[in-house]
């Protein structure tokens, strides 16, 4: 099993760099993981809704440029599907059990993903409608995605 995970901006807190690497050791015994950034683009507070779809439409390119056209792309949407963690663990496993062995899952900015980049998602995730920062979800969705693997293979973990 790959998983790439796509995320917009360069990480710079240290707490969260920490985490993140505590959890791809972690995953490193189900899956391959691999964590690629591109670079997000400028964006003021007091940009017009069309500077705004571009920004998302320059990082959504940068985004699918690095999309295999055979990997299973999940995308976090605040709009996506809520499921618990076991069933986003079945989820998972029915993929894996039906073939597919590249799963990407993609983050954006702070703007979001470019309709371009929802279009190309397989699957729309979402951990809450609450907004949270970008960078902190990878940390939230490396855990939920050990604790995926955790609770497929009958493994303990806090409930």
């Amino acid at each position: 099993m790959k998983i790439t995970v796509i995320c917009v901006g360069k990480l710079k807190e240290k707490y969260l760099k920490q985490g993140i690497q505590e959890y791809t050791k972690r995953l490193g015994s189900y899956a391959n993981i691999d964590l690629l950034e591109v670079a997000d683009e400028k964006a003021p507070e007091n940009m017009s809704e069309a500077e705004q779809e571009e920004v998302k439409r320059k990082e959504g390119d940068k985004i699918l440029s690095k999309i295999s056209s055979d990997a299973y792309v999940i995308s976090l949407e605040i709009l996506g599907d809520m499921p618990t963690s076991e069933k986003f663990s079945k989820k998972l496993e029915s993929l894996m059990v039906h073939g597919k062995s590249k799963m990407v899952f993609v983050i954006g900015g702070s703007l979001g993903l470019s309709k371009e980049v929802q279009e190309r998602s397989d699957y729309a995730l979402s951990f809450s409608k609450m907004t949270f920062p970008h960078q902190l979800m990878r940390v939230v969705l490396l855990e939920q995605i050990y604790r995926a693997f955790r609770i497929m293979k009958g493994e303990p973990y806090h409930k």
